[in-house]
């Protein structure tokens, strides 16, 4: 497994190592002991969550406030933009973003830690999204930042008007929201 970087320190893409052949391919989506040897972040996940979503799509941007969730993301089907932005009020970092394409053919993943929000737009027809979390849904602490809040400033990569659900509508701007210290 190639573990990546991004410009917000602690948001990992993870490129797995594929087997492919006449027959088709074969990788680890997930494997423990290799994920910390390369991240050394020692992650157990206890819930993992399906997502299917149609073009224009816009999922995010969510997070727990209490029961704080890392999510290890992949598209199985499809092709997603995938947002993570920072919401730890005491990091340097806080309420800058990185993106980064996911999508079936390249089997790429991207690791968010605990403290972040998350997000997605599909930009294929439609899109299976499977993330490993490491703490369990918990409604009443779930919270949505407004996804084009322009404090924060997402390029979301948009091609039309974005399919939104009511709670992602009507969510809190940044400078509004209940976040991490």
């Amino acid at each position: 497994m190639k573990v990546v970087p991004t410009q917000l320190p602690g948001v990992l893409v993870i490129e797995p190592r594929v087997f492919s052949d006449a027959r088709g391919f074969l990788f680890e989506s997930h494997n423990r002991r290799a994920f910390r040897d390369a991240t050394g972040i020692d992650a157990e996940f206890v819930q993992d969550n399906h997502s299917y979503s149609v073009r224009n799509c816009l999922r995010g941007l969510h997070y727990q406030i209490q029961q704080a969730q890392g999510k290890l993301v992949r598209a199985v089907t499809g092709k997603v933009f995938d947002v993570a932005v920072d919401l730890r009020r005491s990091s340097p970092h806080f309420g800058k973003w990185t993106g980064v394409e996911l999508s079936a053919v390249s089997k790429r993943m991207v690791w968010i830690p605990p403290g972040f929000g998350h997000g997605f737009y599909v930009l294929s027809d439609f899109a299976d999204v499977l993330y490993k979390s490491t703490d369990f849904y918990a409604p009443p602490h779930e919270r949505t930042v407004l996804w084009n809040d322009p404090k924060i400033g997402i390029d979301w990569q948009l091609k039309d008007k974005p399919i939104l659900a009511d709670k992602d509508k009507n969510a809190t701007p940044l400078a509004a929201a209940e976040v991490y210290p």
